[in-house]
């Protein structure tokens, strides 16, 4: 019996230290793990990341044509490289999504529009020049006799002149009128400021997505790469009887796991592209090389104050609010003078080269002179039309009040998106470290477990959690990085300062 193990012994140790010595993996020491090796670490911020394959969207509505890159005169433009592919920044980004996107465009225009209103407002305080050519073939010396109380004699005569109107004064109410429609055009010149930062926050939050599931990506293909060796490796000692069937099992299972998160992050890089794609105003897929300019994040800003009273002063949306407020002002005032008396002058000055001498051979001349002219002023006092302009005023002034108030509201609401974006970049950026030192232990407590396995001290249900554990901590510290990012451009928005 005793010779019987020995023999059994002396055949199974040879096979084992050739199957160990031949699967390359757990013939290495636990420090040299290729799963925890091979395992990518965050990408550097300056790493250039390639988005493999073109990816179909639709062009918002609006949009241009041809694709378009910057020139490549330029060091810091977009490189064309071949074929519907292009060389990105974020900086880059952000400079195509504000020359192509509709968004702008569209708010350019109202802002144009918009100051249409304002010389259309102040022509009431220009004189209004009307010329007039008329010419009259008529019964001689009859006169109308329906139609109208006064009974005038109808001539033959042909002549021209003009008529100039020009308004003295109405107290205050045109003038208020040309300051509300001046106020809205900075305010819609703010709105349009506005919808620019919302483009470029929407154009930096794309592009770190992408970058973010592209990373995302590696670490999930080398996932699986390494599950599909540690597979392999327990599958020939399953048949070599050096493993049992469980080992088999949790090894494959963790080898679907991986293949499951390999098709999200997959999934996921298409859909973080064709957002960025629409951000940039194209509608032809692209193959993106997006590399970020940013060589190192900077720490969070320290004063939370100093960036609440920046952001009152800078954000186009606040400001915007705080014109569409003054305006409404300006318009309370503007109705409430409609009970003001109206003074206007009114000229007239022309011709009448045509014209009959007499009528009958005996009427006296009705046309003295060949020409004719008069000036006139023109006071208009309203009285009473059913309380209409009080009812204007009163309307006019509730909505200043409402403005009032909303303007009011925005103002809390900043102080509060300030304050809150502050902390969630001072959290982001705690975590940054925190996630690598997780990372870290995460790899060591990988080696060890996949050591002890190795020495037969462990079950494979330890070295499945250690690899779990690996890939959370490693896809963790790529999120970290990116979401730092992330916040802080959300910061420099929430402050209104442009990254």
């Amino acid at each position: 019996m005793t010779k019987a193990v020995t023999s059994a012994r002396g055949t199974l140790l040879p096979l084992f230290l050739c199957v160990v010595s031949c699967i390359p993996g757990l013939a290495q020491a636990p420090g040299q793990s290729p799963t925890a090796q091979d395992l990518p670490s965050a990408p550097q911020p300056q790493s250039a990341i390639r988005v493999m394959g073109p990816i179909k969207v639709q062009r918002p509505m609006g949009g241009g044509g041809a694709l378009q890159t910057p020139s490549s005169s330029n060091p810091q433009s977009a490189t064309q490289v071949p074929s519907n592919s292009m060389r990105l920044t974020r900086t880059q980004a952000e400079k195509l999504a504000i020359k192509n996107n509709p968004r702008i465009s569209a708010g350019h225009l109202l802002a144009l529009a918009q100051h249409q209103v304002y010389r259309e407002s102040r022509a009431a305080e220009l004189p209004t020049l009307n010329g007039t050519v008329t010419a009259v073939d008529a019964n001689e010396g009859s006169r109308i006799g329906a139609g109208s109380l006064n009974a005038p004699r109808l001539l033959e005569h042909a002549g021209a002149g003009v008529t100039v109107t020009q308004l003295i004064t109405d107290f205050g109410r045109t003038a208020n009128l040309v300051s509300y429609s001046k106020l809205l055009e900075k305010a819609q010149n703010a709105n349009g400021l506005a919808t620019t930062e919302d483009i470029v926050l929407a154009t930096d939050q794309a592009f770190y997505n992408a970058l973010q599931a592209q990373a995302l990506l590696k670490v999930a293909q080398q996932t699986v790469t390494t599950r599909q060796s540690v597979e392999h490796q327990i599958d020939e000692l399953t048949k070599n009887k050096l493993k049992s069937s469980v080992d088999l099992a949790f090894a494959q299972v963790n080898l679907s796991q991986a293949k499951l998160l390999q098709l999200d992050a997959e999934n996921n890089v298409n859909s973080t592209i064709a957002a960025l794609t629409s951000i940039l105003g194209y509608d032809k897929p692209i193959n993106f090389e997006l590399t970020d300019d940013d060589t190192q994040a900077p720490s969070p800003p320290q004063d939370v104050d100093v960036l609440i009273n920046t952001a009152l002063q800078q954000r186009p949306d606040l400001q915007e609010f705080t014109y569409d407020q003054k305006a409404a002002e300006k318009f309370h005032r503007a109705q409430r003078e409609q009970l003001l008396p109206t003074i206007s002058a009114l000229g007239i000055a022309g011709g009448t080269p045509v014209r009959p001498d007499c009528i009958d051979g005996c009427f006296p001349n009705y046309f003295i002179s060949s020409w004719y002219g008069a000036i006139g002023v023109n006071v208009s006092v309203p009285i009473f039309n059913g309380f209409l302009f009080t009812s204007q005023a009163s309307e006019a002034g509730y909505r200043a009040k409402a403005a009032a108030e909303n303007t009011r509201d925005l103002h809390d609401q900043i102080v509060r998106d300030v304050r809150t974006a502050w902390l969630a970049a001072n959290t982001a950026f705690q975590r940054v470290s925190v996630a690598a030192e997780l990372a870290k232990e995460a790899d060591l407590s990988l080696n060890l477990a996949q050591g002890r396995y190795q020495l037969g001290l462990s079950s494979i249900a330890e070295l499945s959690q250690a690899q779990l554990q690996q890939t959370d901590a490693a896809i963790g510290y790529v999120n970290s990085q990116y979401q730092y990012r992330l916040s802080l451009t959300t910061l420099n928005f929430e402050v209104g300062v442009q990254p």
